[in-house]
């Protein structure tokens, strides 16, 4: 197993976010984290990504307890991130921003130049220019998306943490950024644990679903089993079911 989460818990003050949650990652794994708004997806993202330490429980990452690092030790030791709303270094370029994550991501000093070479193959990944010269303030919010994904694979990762990829794209940027992570996976095999609220996108993708409802697992598994679990359709599907082809896919 590359990633083991064991009774994960957090506490804020009297309340509880995250109630002993536990799962196992599989090395090549995508795997989705759903949940409606309020379920604590977002606190067990930070708590694996060491933005939050955990109140009670354990996080194993290739062996080794991570649970309660700083985030730049996890970085570190192979776990990158997105977030959900980017926030580039708008007075850099493009290729300046992949390149400081690039510097930073690592946990020896790199050349220069092998941080440039890390840069550019991140970018040439997502699909975004090299050019030096190439600005922020071109990217619209699909171009922003993808700046985000490149800085964060420009640390060289094992596993991708990816919080809310989809969030202000349209149809077909969705469609787009969701084959992208699925040939992150393919052409680089890093291991992808996705966030994400819509969920029709990203059951196409994913190998396996956990869904969280306040703070508590409520369903884990294959997607056409998850979306037909009636405890999900409830709380987070209402009363519509996701259609599944004969193939699996939505």
């Amino acid at each position: 197993m590359m990633l083991t989460v064991t009774d994960l818990t957090r506490r804020f003050g009297g309340f509880t976010a995250v109630s002993r949650v536990s799962f196992n990652l599989e090395q090549g794994e995508i795997l989705g984290l759903i949940g409606p708004n309020g379920s604590g997806k977002s606190t067990t993202f930070n708590m694996i990504a060491g933005m939050l330490r955990p109140s009670e429980g354990s996080i194993r990452f290739q062996g080794e307890e991570i649970g309660g690092l700083k985030p730049v030790e996890i970085c570190h030791r192979g776990i990158g991130r997105t977030f959900q709303i980017p926030r580039p270094f708008r007075r850099l370029s493009i290729l300046e921003n992949v390149v400081t994550a690039a510097y930073f991501g690592q946990r020896e000093d790199i050349p220069r130049a092998r941080a440039f070479a890390l840069a550019e193959e991140a970018l040439a990944l997502v699909g975004l220019p090299t050019d030096p010269a190439a600005e922020v303030a071109s990217l619209g919010a699909a171009g922003l998306k993808k700046l985000e994904l490149a800085r964060a694979l420009a640390t060289q990762p094992k596993l991708l943490l990816a919080d809310e990829s989809l969030g202000g794209l349209d149809e077909t940027e969705m469609d787009q950024a969701a084959e992208m992570l699925g040939r992150i996976r393919r052409d680089k095999g890093i291991t992808i644990i996705w966030v994400e609220h819509i969920m029709g996108v990203l059951m196409r993708v994913v190998d396996r679903v956990i869904v969280l409802d306040h703070g508590e697992k409520i369903s884990e598994g294959l997607p056409r089993e998850v979306a037909a679990d009636p405890r999900v359709i409830e709380i987070y599907l209402g009363t519509e079911r996701i259609a599944f082809g004969e193939d699996g896919v939505a």
